[in-house]
């Protein structure tokens, strides 16, 4: 098993947890159909509408049959 040699400084430790500061949220704007919250340019999780036509159908709406 790989066991370090020598203990990791303090700087050496703190450059590594560095990274995940950069990690971002995405931004979130309203959809222009139903004002949820939904990252742009995707197709709206709540509606299923994307530039103002139905994409997905998300089952929120009944079916007939």
């Amino acid at each position: 098993m790989a066991v370090p040699k020598r203990r990791t400084s303090p700087s050496k430790r703190n450059m590594r947890r560095a990274a995940n500061e950069k990690i971002v949220v995405p931004n979130l704007v309203p959809c222009p159909k139903c004002s949820e919250p939904m990252i742009p340019h995707r197709v709206c999780p709540k509606c299923g509408h994307y530039k103002g036509r139905k994409i997905v159908d998300t089952g929120s709406e009944p079916q007939g049959e």
